[in-house]
């Protein structure tokens, strides 16, 4: 069989679905059969992501207007649910990851929820499996959305083995013992809430990736408001050392976020054996188990009891080993063999 992966949102680096897509192609082609052939949908320059050698259908913008004619493809796999590139041919099978509805939490206006809604229907419609990234994403998407008696599947996330080099440090070092977060710092990932954990001690806030200016502001008159801002550094994106880095480093990990399918940067601390701080809301619980701490609320006083137990809890156990454990099952291997076991069934089916 002949697959097309559809890798066109890695024109956005530093997101997730560059990294699911980039890692998801390689450990697709890894464990590919002979007989069967792997084919990435990306724009020409983005190539040397992969190998030049590998198969590639080139992506353009004026293919969301209209879509050219593509032989002998069996099956395409539409990584991005809001997707636009859609080959229009009946003869192509069709599978479509859905990794959230996140707009549902997010407080958007009920015009919008339904605008985005009927968007998602239109490649729910089109396409011929559904692939949710987690159960919680699998019931939205069934609690919302129409999908007859198309299936519908969960195949986790993996996450990639760490990139670690001695010599290799970030841009920014932190001064003091820090607490890391890590996200595209928007309000959505709630990172202004982080800043009262820094009451009664003496850590600093290291926050990384992509930045919205106007929530980078929000998180820094937070500071200001606790006497903190010497103590909370938004670093920008950082590369993937850099991000390992800290990931050693840290003496927690934290993510309140409000919404997420999944939560690839819990399971990265986790990978280091860290404890890993989330809030209980969407996803987060089922990907991090009995091996995360959790947030029940975003009340100052009532984080600060929690980050406090949790610590002390961690130091008195000593769970690391049982963490690393917990983020090996969540890896590209197994996320890949599923998805070969997926498009056999679906052009089988």
């Amino acid at each position: 069989m002949k697959i097309i992966l559809d890798c066109e949102r890695m024109k956005y680096p530093h997101t997730g679905l560059f990294e699911y897509c980039q890692q998801l192609g390689n450990a697709l082609k890894a464990l590919k059969e002979p007989k069967d052939e792997l084919g990435f949908y990306l724009n020409p320059t983005l190539r040397h992501h992969f190998n030049e050698n590998d198969f590639f259908v080139d992506q353009h913008g004026l293919q969301k207007f209209l879509f050219p004619r593509l032989k002998n493809i069996d099956l395409w796999h539409t990584t991005y649910q809001l997707s636009r590139y859609v080959p229009q041919s009946s003869k192509i099978k069709r599978v479509l990851t859905v990794h959230d509805l996140n707009f549902l939490y997010e407080g958007k206006s009920a015009a919008k929820v339904k605008k985005y809604l009927q968007k998602h229907q239109e490649n729910i419609d089109r396409c011929d499996h559904i692939v949710a990234i987690s159960e919680f994403t699998r019931q939205d998407i069934i609690k919302h959305l129409r999908i007859g008696d198309k299936p519908i599947s969960v195949i986790y996330n993996g996450c990639a083995p760490p990139l670690l080099l001695p010599e290799a440090t970030p841009a920014y070092l932190p001064l003091k013992p820090f607490l890391f977060a890590l996200g595209t710092v928007n309000p959505k990932k709630n990172f202004h809430v982080l800043v009262a954990l820094l009451y009664n001690n003496d850590f600093e806030l290291v926050i990384s990736g992509k930045t919205e200016p106007d929530y980078v502001q929000k998180i820094l008159n937070e500071a200001r408001k606790h006497g903190v801002e010497k103590r909370v550094k938004i670093t920008g994106p950082v590369t993937d050392t850099e991000k390992c880095w800290y990931y050693q480093h840290c003496e927690a990990f934290l993510f309140p976020s409000l919404a997420e399918g999944f939560g690839i940067p819990p399971i990265e601390a986790m990978t280091f054996g860290k404890p890993v701080f989330l809030s209980d809301k969407t996803s987060l619980p089922e990907i991090g188990g009995d091996c995360a701490y959790y947030f029940h609320t975003f009340d100052p006083v009532d984080m600060q009891h929690t980050f406090v137990a949790g610590m002390d809890h961690y130091h008195q156990f000593q769970p690391a080993e049982r963490i690393r454990q917990h983020a090996g099952q969540f890896n590209w291997s197994n996320s890949a063999k599923a998805y070969w076991e997926t498009y056999k069934n679906t052009l089988n089916g």
